[in-house]
Protein backbone atom coordinates (compact mmCIF):
# COMPACT_ATOMS: atom_id res chain seq x y z
CA UNK A 1 0.00 0.00 0.00
CA UNK A 2 1.40 3.27 -1.09
CA UNK A 3 1.03 5.60 2.09
CA UNK A 4 1.33 9.13 2.28
CA UNK A 5 0.57 11.73 4.68
CA UNK A 6 -0.55 15.98 4.26
CA UNK A 7 0.35 18.53 6.05
CA UNK A 8 -3.44 19.01 6.63
CA UNK A 9 -3.38 16.28 8.79
CA UNK A 10 -1.36 18.86 11.20
CA UNK A 11 -3.66 21.77 10.97
CA UNK A 12 -2.06 23.33 7.84
CA UNK A 13 -3.99 24.57 5.48
CA UNK A 14 -4.29 27.57 2.73
CA UNK A 15 -7.53 29.29 3.99
CA UNK A 16 -6.57 32.48 5.66
CA UNK A 17 -7.27 32.02 9.35
CA UNK A 18 -7.49 28.28 9.42
CA UNK A 19 -5.78 27.96 12.74
CA UNK A 20 -2.45 28.08 13.76
CA UNK A 21 0.12 26.38 11.49
CA UNK A 22 3.12 24.42 12.77
CA UNK A 23 6.48 25.05 11.35
CA UNK A 24 7.37 22.64 8.21
CA UNK A 25 10.03 21.09 10.05
CA UNK A 26 7.99 19.77 12.97
CA UNK A 27 5.32 18.41 10.61
CA UNK A 28 7.68 16.55 7.90
CA UNK A 29 10.22 15.45 11.02
CA UNK A 30 6.83 13.49 12.38
CA UNK A 31 6.16 12.34 9.50
CA UNK A 32 8.88 10.32 8.81
CA UNK A 33 8.61 9.23 12.94
CA UNK A 34 5.43 7.36 12.11
CA UNK A 35 7.35 5.83 8.89
CA UNK A 36 5.88 7.80 6.16
CA UNK A 37 7.82 7.74 3.52
CA UNK A 38 5.48 10.55 1.33
CA UNK A 39 3.79 13.62 1.54
CA UNK A 40 1.44 16.19 -0.53
CA UNK A 41 2.97 19.50 -1.03
CA UNK A 42 0.08 21.08 0.97
CA UNK A 43 -0.30 24.57 1.00
CA UNK A 44 1.44 27.36 -1.93
CA UNK A 45 5.07 28.02 -0.60
CA UNK A 46 4.21 25.75 2.52
CA UNK A 47 6.91 23.02 1.49
CA UNK A 48 9.79 22.84 -1.09
CA UNK A 49 10.99 19.45 -3.15
CA UNK A 50 14.55 20.19 -1.42
CA UNK A 51 13.03 20.37 2.32
CA UNK A 52 10.86 16.89 1.71
CA UNK A 53 13.60 15.33 0.14
CA UNK A 54 15.96 15.84 3.11
CA UNK A 55 13.27 14.50 5.11
CA UNK A 56 13.66 11.61 3.61
CA UNK A 57 10.04 11.89 1.92
CA UNK A 58 9.28 11.83 -1.46
CA UNK A 59 6.66 14.57 -3.03
CA UNK A 60 2.97 12.61 -4.23
CA UNK A 61 0.87 14.86 -5.44
CA UNK A 62 -0.17 19.04 -4.43
CA UNK A 63 -3.73 20.67 -3.74
CA UNK A 64 -4.86 22.85 -6.19
CA UNK A 65 -7.57 25.21 -6.10
CA UNK A 66 -8.37 26.54 -9.31
CA UNK A 67 -11.37 28.55 -11.43
CA UNK A 68 -12.98 26.42 -13.65
CA UNK A 69 -16.27 27.83 -14.27
CA UNK A 70 -15.50 31.71 -15.65
CA UNK A 71 -15.22 31.51 -19.16
CA UNK A 72 -13.05 34.86 -18.38
CA UNK A 73 -10.18 32.62 -16.83
CA UNK A 74 -7.79 29.99 -18.21
CA UNK A 75 -7.09 27.75 -15.90
CA UNK A 76 -4.76 24.91 -18.00
CA UNK A 77 -2.66 28.39 -18.86
CA UNK A 78 -1.82 28.64 -15.20
CA UNK A 79 -1.32 24.59 -14.74
CA UNK A 80 0.81 24.65 -17.28
CA UNK A 81 3.41 27.59 -16.69
CA UNK A 82 3.56 27.00 -13.01
CA UNK A 83 2.98 23.40 -12.46
CA UNK A 84 2.89 22.43 -9.20
CA UNK A 85 5.24 20.20 -7.94
CA UNK A 86 6.08 16.53 -9.21
CA UNK A 87 2.70 13.54 -8.55
CA UNK A 88 -0.87 13.99 -8.94
CA UNK A 89 -2.09 17.51 -9.52
CA UNK A 90 -5.72 17.04 -7.32
CA UNK A 91 -7.85 20.26 -8.47
CA UNK A 92 -10.64 21.32 -7.15
CA UNK A 93 -13.29 22.97 -8.54
CA UNK A 94 -12.79 26.43 -6.47
CA UNK A 95 -15.26 29.48 -6.39
CA UNK A 96 -12.84 32.22 -6.22
CA UNK A 97 -13.37 33.31 -2.80
CA UNK A 98 -11.10 32.09 0.27
CA UNK A 99 -12.76 29.35 2.52
CA UNK A 100 -15.30 26.68 2.10
CA UNK A 101 -18.09 28.07 3.41
CA UNK A 102 -19.92 29.37 0.90
CA UNK A 103 -20.28 28.84 -2.31
CA UNK A 104 -22.48 30.02 -5.70
CA UNK A 105 -25.47 27.89 -7.67
CA UNK A 106 -24.12 27.16 -11.43
CA UNK A 107 -25.89 28.27 -14.62
CA UNK A 108 -25.65 26.22 -17.27
CA UNK A 109 -23.09 28.28 -19.54
CA UNK A 110 -20.91 27.74 -15.88
CA UNK A 111 -21.65 24.25 -16.11
CA UNK A 112 -20.48 23.95 -19.81
CA UNK A 113 -17.58 25.99 -19.70
CA UNK A 114 -16.23 23.80 -15.94
CA UNK A 115 -16.64 20.73 -17.86
CA UNK A 116 -15.20 21.91 -20.99
CA UNK A 117 -11.88 23.05 -18.96
CA UNK A 118 -11.65 19.34 -17.20
CA UNK A 119 -11.75 18.19 -20.70
CA UNK A 120 -8.87 20.06 -21.59
CA UNK A 121 -6.89 19.76 -18.54
CA UNK A 122 -7.15 15.92 -18.75
CA UNK A 123 -6.15 15.86 -22.72
CA UNK A 124 -3.23 18.17 -21.70
CA UNK A 125 -2.17 16.51 -18.55
CA UNK A 126 -3.39 13.26 -19.20
CA UNK A 127 -3.81 11.00 -15.71
CA UNK A 128 -1.30 13.23 -13.57
CA UNK A 129 -4.06 15.41 -12.86
CA UNK A 130 -7.70 14.78 -11.54
CA UNK A 131 -10.46 16.30 -10.12
CA UNK A 132 -10.92 16.24 -6.19
CA UNK A 133 -14.98 16.84 -5.30
CA UNK A 134 -14.62 19.00 -2.29
CA UNK A 135 -17.33 20.84 0.47
CA UNK A 136 -17.46 24.62 -0.80
CA UNK A 137 -16.41 23.94 -4.25
CA UNK A 138 -18.50 24.40 -7.35
CA UNK A 139 -18.39 20.19 -7.45
CA UNK A 140 -19.82 19.37 -4.03
CA UNK A 141 -23.23 17.39 -4.29
CA UNK A 142 -23.57 13.88 -5.43
CA UNK A 143 -25.17 15.07 -8.54
CA UNK A 144 -22.61 17.45 -9.42
CA UNK A 145 -20.03 14.54 -8.91
CA UNK A 146 -22.45 12.50 -11.30
CA UNK A 147 -22.36 15.11 -13.64
CA UNK A 148 -18.63 15.19 -14.05
CA UNK A 149 -18.24 11.32 -14.33
CA UNK A 150 -20.57 11.83 -16.87
CA UNK A 151 -19.90 15.37 -18.71
CA UNK A 152 -15.89 15.03 -18.91
CA UNK A 153 -13.14 12.68 -18.86
CA UNK A 154 -11.40 14.07 -15.99
CA UNK A 155 -9.99 11.17 -13.38
CA UNK A 156 -10.82 11.63 -9.86
CA UNK A 157 -9.27 12.09 -6.66
CA UNK A 158 -11.54 10.10 -4.40
CA UNK A 159 -11.34 12.03 -0.76
CA UNK A 160 -13.68 9.70 0.85
CA UNK A 161 -14.51 12.41 3.51
CA UNK A 162 -15.48 15.57 1.02
CA UNK A 163 -17.42 12.66 -0.66
CA UNK A 164 -19.63 11.75 2.20
CA UNK A 165 -20.55 15.17 3.32
CA UNK A 166 -21.61 15.87 0.05
CA UNK A 167 -23.53 13.04 -0.29
CA UNK A 168 -21.83 10.69 -2.12
CA UNK A 169 -20.66 7.33 -0.67
CA UNK A 170 -17.43 6.73 -1.56
CA UNK A 171 -17.76 2.99 -1.42
CA UNK A 172 -20.55 3.12 -3.82
CA UNK A 173 -18.44 5.31 -6.44
CA UNK A 174 -15.44 2.67 -6.17
CA UNK A 175 -18.05 -0.31 -6.30
CA UNK A 176 -19.16 1.51 -9.85
CA UNK A 177 -16.43 2.77 -11.27
CA UNK A 178 -13.18 2.06 -9.99
CA UNK A 179 -11.18 3.16 -13.03
CA UNK A 180 -11.83 7.11 -12.66
CA UNK A 181 -9.90 6.62 -9.21
CA UNK A 182 -6.38 8.02 -9.90
CA UNK A 183 -5.70 9.25 -6.80
CA UNK A 184 -7.52 8.59 -2.92
CA UNK A 185 -7.40 11.18 0.02
CA UNK A 186 -8.37 8.77 3.17
CA UNK A 187 -10.62 10.43 5.58
CA UNK A 188 -13.01 9.36 8.14
CA UNK A 189 -16.19 10.81 9.45
CA UNK A 190 -18.38 11.63 11.92
CA UNK A 191 -22.17 11.12 9.61
CA UNK A 192 -23.85 12.78 12.42
CA UNK A 193 -21.92 15.99 12.49
CA UNK A 194 -21.56 15.60 8.18
CA UNK A 195 -25.57 15.81 8.21
CA UNK A 196 -25.62 19.28 9.99
CA UNK A 197 -23.22 20.85 7.81
CA UNK A 198 -25.17 19.32 4.59
CA UNK A 199 -28.30 21.17 6.53
CA UNK A 200 -26.59 24.24 6.89
CA UNK A 201 -27.03 24.03 11.11
CA UNK A 202 -23.14 23.99 10.71
CA UNK A 203 -20.48 25.45 8.06
CA UNK A 204 -17.49 23.52 7.08
CA UNK A 205 -14.96 25.22 9.53
CA UNK A 206 -17.12 25.23 12.15
CA UNK A 207 -17.75 21.07 11.76
CA UNK A 208 -13.62 20.46 11.20
CA UNK A 209 -12.99 22.49 14.24
CA UNK A 210 -15.44 20.58 16.35
CA UNK A 211 -13.61 17.08 14.65
CA UNK A 212 -15.73 15.52 12.26
CA UNK A 213 -12.86 13.92 10.89
CA UNK A 214 -11.90 11.13 12.97
CA UNK A 215 -8.87 8.97 12.66
CA UNK A 216 -9.20 6.28 10.31
CA UNK A 217 -11.90 3.34 11.42
CA UNK A 218 -13.61 5.61 13.89
CA UNK A 219 -16.05 7.05 11.87
CA UNK A 220 -18.72 5.90 9.65
CA UNK A 221 -16.76 6.15 6.51
CA UNK A 222 -16.47 2.37 5.05
CA UNK A 223 -12.77 2.60 5.25
CA UNK A 224 -11.87 -1.14 4.66
CA UNK A 225 -14.23 -1.71 2.43
CA UNK A 226 -12.54 0.96 -0.16
CA UNK A 227 -9.39 -0.04 0.37
CA UNK A 228 -9.99 -3.24 -0.61
CA UNK A 229 -11.99 -2.64 -3.32
CA UNK A 230 -9.72 -0.37 -4.53
CA UNK A 231 -7.09 -3.25 -4.46
CA UNK A 232 -8.98 -5.60 -5.96
CA UNK A 233 -9.82 -3.19 -8.59
CA UNK A 234 -6.13 -2.88 -9.44
CA UNK A 235 -5.50 0.64 -8.09
CA UNK A 236 -1.78 1.34 -8.19
CA UNK A 237 -1.76 5.10 -6.96
CA UNK A 238 -1.09 6.96 -3.07
CA UNK A 239 -3.23 6.88 -0.43
CA UNK A 240 -3.07 9.84 0.94
CA UNK A 241 -3.82 10.02 4.54
CA UNK A 242 -6.10 13.42 5.85
CA UNK A 243 -7.36 14.46 8.72
CA UNK A 244 -8.47 17.61 8.58
CA UNK A 245 -7.99 19.43 11.60
CA UNK A 246 -7.22 23.44 13.07
CA UNK A 247 -5.49 23.87 15.89
CA UNK A 248 -5.47 26.50 18.53
CA UNK A 249 -1.32 26.66 19.16
CA UNK A 250 1.87 24.12 19.17
CA UNK A 251 1.23 21.93 22.22
CA UNK A 252 -1.69 19.78 20.33
CA UNK A 253 -0.65 16.75 18.54
CA UNK A 254 -2.20 16.17 16.16
CA UNK A 255 0.35 13.21 14.71
CA UNK A 256 -1.31 10.84 17.18
CA UNK A 257 -4.71 10.92 15.03
CA UNK A 258 -2.36 9.69 12.18
CA UNK A 259 -0.39 7.16 14.42
CA UNK A 260 -3.98 6.01 15.46
CA UNK A 261 -5.32 5.50 11.52
CA UNK A 262 -1.57 3.80 10.26
CA UNK A 263 -2.23 1.35 12.84
CA UNK A 264 -6.17 0.57 11.61
CA UNK A 265 -4.89 0.14 8.12
CA UNK A 266 -2.33 -1.91 9.43
CA UNK A 267 -4.83 -4.62 10.99
CA UNK A 268 -6.63 -3.57 7.63
CA UNK A 269 -4.01 -5.22 5.12
CA UNK A 270 -3.27 -7.73 8.35
CA UNK A 271 -6.68 -8.99 7.42
CA UNK A 272 -6.70 -9.65 4.12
Amino acid sequence: MKLAGAPISWGVCEVPGWGHQLDPERVLSEMRALGLTATELGPDGYLTPGLIERHGLRLVGAFVPVVLHDPGHDPLAGLLDDPPGEGMIVLAAATGSDGYDARPELDEAGWATLLSNLDRIAAALGPRAGLHPHVGTMVEKRDEVERVLGGSSIPLCLDTGHLLIGGTDPADLVRADPSRVAHVHLKDVDAAMAARVSSGELTYTEAVRAGVYRPLGQGDVDIAGIVTGLAGSGYDGWFVMEQDVILSGPDERPAENVRQSIAYLDKVLAAE
